[in-house]
């Protein structure tokens, strides 16, 4: 027999199914008689058609003429002082034209369309589109017998490329944290264990779409979470009020989504009743999965034998994505060293004349399957710093192996500013060009750190370490040593080049907030 209790009330006992058989005392008929009045759905006379709207949940406004001007501009925009500096005649229409087809090209592919019904092509896709602008241009040059040098053509049209991979990259990286807005209100059911697990999950972080607002326990034992209400109880076994007991929490608790952890005593035939129940009420169903750390991309539901199976993707180690990935790597730090060189000899000028030492500071770390390399960064401490960290040991202000102080008495004054902005990373561009690193990946970790690693934080060492990554953009110094390992672990089972545009374009707005670097 489920028990609820109804907040804001005195009411409280067992339930049931409608039908099923209740207590006959006068006040156990006027407690369910409550409880139903409370419960019940409202017929289509009873219903108010203001009331009967769900709270209103903003879908995204979509314009795809914005996206076109974008993929205009950004390509147009650079390629017309790229052609200027070439000396190519009439750089400014060739850019112009360049910018039409470019965009043209991608709405007629269907880039512009509703990311909410149809996911766009990702980078790949964009990369396809890009191809296909060079075969349409190179076609037009011959028809019109253009003087545009060929080579300086595609020079001059790869950063619009670049720009339209990230910006495809960030609308897809956070599409969880915009979805959030539309708060989905959730109704836990499941064992004690399992909604300790849950609930202490979806509390920990803001980046979903779920309010977690009460809980039905299943069975005698009482959930240990202290930051939701637990209502009512399942039984250990099944029960007809199963349904109304959990109906009954969702209506009191205006819950719009009922989330099921199965378990021992709720799986099987119990399950699939009380997903009857919900859906013919109007109330849906999702389902916890063991399943951990793997995005839905890379998960494929096929039913087979009255059995619903989960395929799992293998993570990406290779294919056209790493070639990609690789060359995108190569190209956009020589780009990047090129752009940035008049910054680079300032700070190397700054950081010789401010303090004794060299300009760089260089150290081993381990990269790809525990390879060591040797790792460029602009010094930022002063020159005897590693002499000086074991007297610092016990200042250590993270767990796990990492050593992290806010107020590094080592650092440099011109060091501090330098490590706020993330600049004295700049010089493993270097590392970058030459393969030992990535421009997206996991920190790279030094040897006495990977020597300590267990067989889970060992996994990190499966994909090159990076420049920047999701332990950059969130949060940084701030993370225990649990959570950097978590976000390394997830990129390095999901990662893809639509995501690594995307971490890109996150990390300019990371290094220019400036928390969680010391």
């Amino acid at each position: 027999m489920g028990h609820v209790e109804i907040p804001g009330t005195d009411i409280s006992g067992p339930v049931g199914l409608r039908g099923a058989p209740r207590p006959r005392t006068a006040a156990s008929r006027s407690r369910t008689a409550a409880l139903e009045q409370l419960w019940r759905a409202p017929t289509a006379e009873e219903r108010d058609p203001a009331a009967d709207r769900a709270p209103a949940r903003r879908k995204p406004r979509h314009h795809p003429s914005v996206g076109a001007l974008t993929d205009l501009l950004a390509l147009a925009g650079p390629a017309w002082p790229l052609l200027h500096l070439g000396s190519q005649p009439r750089p400014w229409l060739a850019a112009a034209v360049a910018g039409l087809l470019w965009s043209g090209l991608r709405g007629v592919r269907g880039r512009y369309a509703d990311p909410v019904r149809n996911e766009p092509g990702g980078a790949l896709g964009t990369l396809g589109d890009w191809l296909v602008l060079l075969g349409v241009l190179a076609v037009l040059h011959a028809a019109v017998g253009g003087s545009v040098d060929p080579a300086t053509a595609v020079a001059a049209v790869a950063p619009g490329l670049l720009i339209a991979t990230a910006v495809e990259g960030a609308r897809r990286l956070p599409r969880a944290a915009r979805r959030g807005r539309a708060v989905r209100r959730v109704l836990l059911v499941g064992e004690a264990a399992g909604l300790d697990r849950a609930a202490e999950l979806l509390g920990s972080r803001t980046d979903h779409a779920y309010q977690l607002v009460a809980a039905i326990a299943v069975g005698p034992d009482r959930p240990e979470y202290d930051g939701v209400q637990v209502p009512g109880r399942l039984g250990s076994s099944p029960a007809d009020d199963d349904v109304t007991t959990v109906l009954g929490g969702a209506y009191a608790h205006e819950a719009d989504l009922v989330l099921v952890v199965p378990g021992p005593q709720l799986t099987g035939d119990r399950l699939r009743r009380l997903g009857w129940g919900l859906h013919d009420a109007g109330v849906a169903l999702c389902v916890v999965s063991e399943l951990s750390g793997i995005t839905a991309g890379r998960v494929r539901p096929v039913t087979a034998a009255g059995l619903t199976l989960l395929h799992i993707a293998p993570p990406l180690r290779g294919g056209p994505q790493g070639v990609v990935k690789g060359a995108l790597d190569r190209g956009g730090a020589l780009f990047g060293l090129l752009l940035l060189s008049p910054l680079l000899l300032a700070v190397a000028l700054s950081v010789r004349l401010s303090s004794r030492g060299p300009v760089f500071h260089r150290q081993v770390r381990h990269g790809l399957h525990n390879r060591p390399f040797t790792m460029w960064k602009f010094r930022t401490m002063v020159a005897d710093a590693e002499a000086r960290k074991a007297q610092l040991t016990e200042a250590n202000e993270v767990d796990g192996p990492l050593f992290k102080m806010r107020q590094d008495p080592r650092v440099t004054p011109v060091g501090r500013t330098l490590r706020r902005t993330s600049i004295d990373e700049l010089p493993q561009l270097f590392n970058v060009l030459l393969g030992q690193m990535s421009l997206v990946g996991p920190r790279p970790p030094l040897p006495e750190e990977a020597s300590r690693y267990d067989e889970r934080e060992h996994r990190r060492l499966a994909v090159k370490p990076g420049l920047t990554g999701l332990w950059q953009v969130s949060g940084r110094s701030d993370l225990s040593w649990q959570e950097a390992v978590a976000l390394d672990l997830w990129y390095v089972d999901n990662w893809s080049v639509a995501t690594d545009m995307g971490l890109l374009a996150r990390t300019v707005r990371a290094v220019t907030d400036g928390r969680g670097a010391y």
